[in-house]
């Protein structure tokens, strides 16, 4: 290989894959690489799927490296398509295959034989449920912004929308794209820096999810096994309202989940939040913060309205010896934002709400670090 040509394979090792977030030559998808007498980068990558969603994405990418290589004047990319035994040595490669616990033993749920791997005690990811005891607290769009909080923090984040009978948090992310399968391994879409899957994708609009138990067991263990997530440092999960059977199979798939309860400040609501606090100590998942969800309204004048009264998410904290991690304001913007894809913290960093969501974040990341070490490498012995 000429010295130009080993430039142009270098100055390409640093494009990712925009699904996979790995290098294009480290995954095999460089094919050719090679500079002509002319100046043209002659260049040919193996997309995962054919119809790839991302493709213009990787070209821009390919072609912007491509470019910043000394005479190099300019780019003729082709594309190919990964045969079918090429995607599932990628996905063993990447994922494990069926039957793998990917380097992990002693699992706790399994799918096809997968083990779940946020279960192991090797992971480096805090699973996060957001949990309320009723429905209409907001608690969709405090995960959806809870988690492009945490985005913005520089953390790798994913989410899991567990409300597979009200599904809502691809609309509020705003990711429309369906996910992409490659194998057996399905590559959630992203938005805002934030990875997610929710059965909204895989659901006709205007169609209802009429399953009993074993159904949603059987698609929650498919979302936490069959999905790609690339060992984020949270995984969010979307909790159902209530204490059913979601919250249940969760419970057991997640052992080392961590449970944030969203309440909204009037005595009723409280009342009922405390519900989903009672379910997790009975599962042995550990509540370790309430969030306060339309704390007060602020008007024109400057002047704040508690719409919803005061006091039960700090009444809720003392009751389960946690923090009251923030209040929330009730601000049109976050309702429109949630409507419209256009998470707040996203799209008004500096909003009043955008940085209580932010303040939230930083404290669910270092304030409440789990102090216990998790390593298959750990041993006691007598």
């Amino acid at each position: 290989m000429s010295s130009q040509n080993e430039q142009l394979v270098d100055a390409l090792r640093p494009v990712e894959d925009p699904e996979l977030h790995r290098s294009i030559v480290d995954l095999g998808m460089l094919r050719r690489a090679e500079v002509r007498p002319d100046g043209t980068a002659d260049i040919l990558v193996a997309l995962t799927v054919a119809g790839c969603p991302l493709r213009n994405e990787i070209q821009q990418r390919v072609t912007t490296a491509a470019t910043t290589v000394e005479g190099v004047t300019a780019v003729a990319l082709e594309f190919t398509v990964m045969t079918d035994e090429e995607r599932a040595a990628l996905r063993e490669v990447l994922h494990g295959s069926p039957g793998s616990t990917a380097g992990h033993s002693h699992a706790h749920g399994h799918a096809e034989g997968r083990a779940i791997p946020f279960s192991q005690p090797g992971s480096k990811t805090r699973p996060l449920l957001i949990s309320s005891g009723k429905g209409g607290v907001g608690k969709s769009s405090v995960t959806t912004n809870l988690a492009v909080a945490l985005a913005q923090l520089g953390y790798s984040v994913g989410v899991v929308d567990a409300d597979i009978y009200g599904f809502s948090i691809p609309r509020m992310l705003g990711t429309d794209r369906r996910p992409t399968a490659v194998d057996e391994m399905i590559l959630p879409p992203e938005q805002w820096g934030v990875r997610c899957i929710s059965m909204g994708y895989f659901v006709p609009d205007g169609e209802a999810v009429i399953w009993r138990g074993p159904m949603l067991h059987k698609a929650l263990e498919q979302f936490l096994t069959d999905v790609f997530w690339d060992q984020p440092d949270f995984l969010l999960i979307d909790m159902p309202p209530g204490t059913g059977d979601i919250a249940l199979s969760l419970s057991q798939y997640l052992p080392r989940g961590e449970v944030y309860v969203v309440t909204t400040p009037q005595p009723a609501a409280q009342k009922v939040a405390r519900l989903s606090a009672a379910m997790a100590e009975k599962v042995n998942l550990p509540v370790r913060g309430v969030i306060e969800n339309m704390s007060w309204f602020t008007g024109d004048d400057g002047t704040r309205y508690e719409l919803f009264g005061s006091g039960g998410g700090r009444e809720l904290a003392d009751e389960l010896d946690v923090p009251l991690l923030g209040q929330l304001p009730l601000v049109p913007a976050l309702r429109e934002g949630g409507d419209d894809g256009r998470p707040i913290t996203a799209t008004s960093p500096e909003s009043e709400a955008a940085k209580a969501f932010t303040a939230i974040a930083q404290q669910i990341a270092v304030d409440l670090r789990p102090k216990k070490v998790f390593s298959p490498e750990l041993r006691i012995v007598d």
